[in-house]
């Protein structure tokens, strides 16, 4: 099975209005490598390291987990869920746990 990491990085950056490029230099890549690298990592030619995977995924407001996850409608769950303050977040775990 295929990694759904460049899937889903490709759309991130897309939603967050970013070329390659500005991804690339916003997490301090050279100016002139950063497009490239941000391609092969879309292109799944190569896959970053976590520490790399969760500054891209810090800088286009994404949890770390969805550019990792294969199931599409559980990725919508993350987005969503991310987008919530802790304490909101929280309170729909124990609302989903007291379902069980």
């Amino acid at each position: 099975m295929e990694s759904p990491f460049p899937i889903r990085l490709r759309a991130a950056r897309k939603v967050a209005g970013m070329t390659q490029q500005q991804l690339g230099i916003n997490l301090g890549m050279d100016p002139n490598t950063a497009s490239a690298r941000l391609n092969q990592y879309e292109k799944g030619k190569h896959a970053p390291d976590y520490q790399t995977a969760k500054r891209l995924a810090d800088e286009l407001g994404v949890p770390v987990a969805y550019l990792y996850c294969d199931n599409d409608l559980l990725a919508s769950l993350l987005l969503a869920l991310g987008k919530l303050p802790p304490n909101k977040q929280q309170e729909l775990l124990d609302e989903i746990r007291a379902d069980f």
